[in-house]
């Protein structure tokens, strides 16, 4: 029996996070991704930053030996520079997302301008498509880039779901509610386009079943919050317990 929609990938970026910060091998996020297969996740997503702030090349090289073995999708995050672009290439994943990148912030902040930077975009996306990755593209849901995404080669866009949660962080209510409006319909024009919908970024146990909820999500990119769960109750029970409440806000 198929695993009900949404789909959960699981970024073990931060698993490279703790082992960075002191050196040396451990805890190896290769471990940490077939351990979040064995634990139920429907793909890994990894991002190779331009500074390897936390994944490393043969990271990446050991991932997709990894996944490739055990039928599941890698999902390379990737900045749309001509030096990631190659690597893709290289590597081969089964799916890339560009997604914007600056080295002074922390983690990705904000969408990718398809837009502003349709020109270099769409040689990076056609070649990556060409040779067998399917690509998204991670964006704010607005209209004007969603329909740039859809003038690409790109098959899917994941809509940025950080803002949304910020706001429930910060306890506004009602701006959590517009931007939730606004990846409803977001989610409705990018499916009537073509492309498939994916959402990610600041998701949590607490904040996932509204998103989990739009039907046009096929599916969830979830990874800080993942890990850092992992430290309390353990790797397999906060993915179970992910996958339960995405499904349960999907299906009731």
């Amino acid at each position: 029996m198929n695993k009900p929609l949404p789909r959960l990938g699981v970024n073990i970026d931060h698993i490279a996070t703790v082992r960075n910060a002191r050196g040396g091998n451990h805890p190896d996020p290769v471990a940490g991704a077939w351990a979040a297969i064995q634990a139920g996740a429907d793909g890994i997503t990894a991002h190779l930053r331009e500074d390897r702030r936390h994944m490393r090349d043969d990271d990446m090289e050991r991932l997709q030996l990894l996944c490739e073995s055990e039928n599941i999708p890698l999902n390379m995050e990737m900045a749309a520079t001509d030096e990631m672009r190659d690597i893709a290439l290289q590597l081969k994943p089964k799916a890339v997302c560009i997604v914007p990148e600056r080295r002074e912030e922390r983690t990705t902040e904000g969408g990718l301008d398809v837009s502003g930077q349709h020109n270099r975009l769409v040689p990076i996306i056609s070649a990556l498509t060409d040779n067998g990755s399917r690509v998204s593209l991670f964006i704010e849901a607005v209209e004007h880039q969603i329909k740039a995404a859809a003038r690409t080669d790109a098959k899917v866009v994941e809509f940025h779901t950080g803002a949304y949660a910020h706001a429930l962080d910060e306890g506004e209510q009602e701006k959590a509610n517009e931007i939730l409006k606004a990846l409803q319909k977001g989610a409705t024009l990018a499916r009537s386009l073509g492309l498939e919908v994916h959402f990610g970024h600041g998701l949590t146990f607490d904040n996932v079943g509204a998103i989990a909820a739009i039907p046009e999500g096929m599916e969830l990119n979830i990874g800080h919050f993942i890990i850092g769960e992992a430290i309390f109750m353990g790797l397999e029970p906060a993915i179970k317990e992910m996958h339960r409440r995405a499904t349960q806000a999907r299906y009731g």
